[in-house]
């Protein structure tokens, strides 16, 4: 079958679902769009279920009646732009760009550390908070703790221990950040095994 011949096949896969769908939206029942199109319910049913082919004597009384034009009952509708669209936070030395829209609750982050040369001050708030590293080395001070970390690296804590994280060299750092402001905890179903 050629591209072409594929295309038309899923149109007119497609015209069953979206009669059933256009019907239903309008709270019309298959015997009311029958009485209004003459079309018996038998063949609408088998439309909508995709059993019978659509044709322009079927779809343009169809299309009349729900007063909708015809290329709405052919084409399928356009697919929105799936891309998140956030406008990225600078603070001090890091870009924060949100990856969740919702509020509240567990939040992802990715962070774009700047290489700045300056002294670690620790701050404490409230939150857990889980980091993976994608891409350069990171300094994470936490508590006592003082390490690097480099991609494929991943690091939990409560944030209520005094913490603080930067580039360890003069490339950027990229994180990914998963936070709950609550103090969640992110739950990991399984761990890997250790080779």
């Amino acid at each position: 079958m050629s591209t072409s011949e594929d295309d038309v096949g899923s149109v007119i896969a497609g015209v069953g679902p979206r009669l059933r769908k256009v019907r239903t939206e309008r709270g019309t029942t298959l015997s009311a769009l029958a009485d209004t199109t003459g079309i018996s319910v038998s063949t609408l049913s088998r439309l909508e279920s995709g059993s019978r082919k659509p044709s322009l004597e079927l779809l343009l009384p169809i299309a009349r009646a729900h007063q909708i034009p015809l290329d709405e009952l052919i084409s399928p509708p356009p697919v929105e732009d799936p891309r998140i669209k956030s406008t990225p936070v600078r603070r001090e030395h890091v870009t924060i760009h949100p990856l969740t829209r919702r509020p509240g609750g567990m939040q992802a982050y990715k962070l774009v550390v700047d290489p700045v040369r300056s002294e670690p001050s620790p701050r404490v708030h409230e939150g857990y908070e889980w980091l993976y590293v994608l891409d350069g080395r990171l300094r994470l001070v936490l508590g006592e703790h003082d390490i690097v970390m480099k991609p494929g690296e991943a690091a939990e804590f409560d944030t209520r221990v005094p913490h603080w994280f930067g580039a360890v060299d003069d490339r950027p750092v990229e994180i990914l950040s998963l936070f709950g402001p609550q103090g969640e905890r992110m739950h990991v179903r399984a761990k890997p095994t250790d080779s």
